[in-house]
């Protein structure tokens, strides 16, 4: 039963789609300037690694609870699949620059906003296309050694389908 009250709250792909530039959108500005402020006291390169790695935590979680309706937090495997989907949006963006440099010997300023933009956009809409169908879906086996186990009313986690003779942690 409840399984069906998430499934019938998890929001559209407009409206999650909507929802992922927002938070996306809201985490990254923020992001710049929290890196722009910790540059002045740390190396820029510093700065820049430890707000990233804050900025995907938290634009996971917010993706958990809001852009997808995960119903709760986001788990260690959801986190690590988010990062990794960051990690290769963050390649094709490289990617795209350096095709530029290889291809104008000296590209304006406007020509490599645009290139730079378009390789956002692309890989933002896949980004939010992996993060929807395989990071946050909802119709498909979990890992149990991954997720955290739902309690039953003892409070005492129900054994997996045929872990008859395991123990694992709870």
């Amino acid at each position: 039963m409840q399984a069906m009250q998430q499934q019938s709250a998890a929001p559209g792909a407009l409206a999650a789609f909507a929802r992922f530039v927002l938070c996306g959108g809201g985490v990254g500005v923020a992001s710049s300037f929290a890196v722009a402020a910790s540059a002045s006291w740390m190396p820029w390169a510093l700065a820049n690694a430890l707000i990233t790695v804050v900025s995907t935590l938290l634009a996971t979680e917010l993706h958990a609870r809001f852009t997808f309706g995960a119903g709760g937090r986001a788990t260690w495997r959801q986190h690590g699949q988010s990062a990794g989907s960051a990690a290769v949006a963050y390649g094709v963006t490289c990617a795209a620059m350096f095709a530029l440099q290889w291809l104008a010997e000296a590209p304006g300023a406007v020509l490599e906003q645009a290139v730079y933009l378009s390789a956002s956009a692309l890989a933002g809409v896949a980004r939010f296309a992996v993060l929807r169908l395989v990071v946050f879906a909802r119709n498909r086996s979990v890992d149990a050694g991954t997720e955290r186990p739902v309690r039953a009313a003892g409070g005492r986690a129900p054994a997996p389908a045929g872990a008859a003779g395991f123990c694992r942690a709870a």
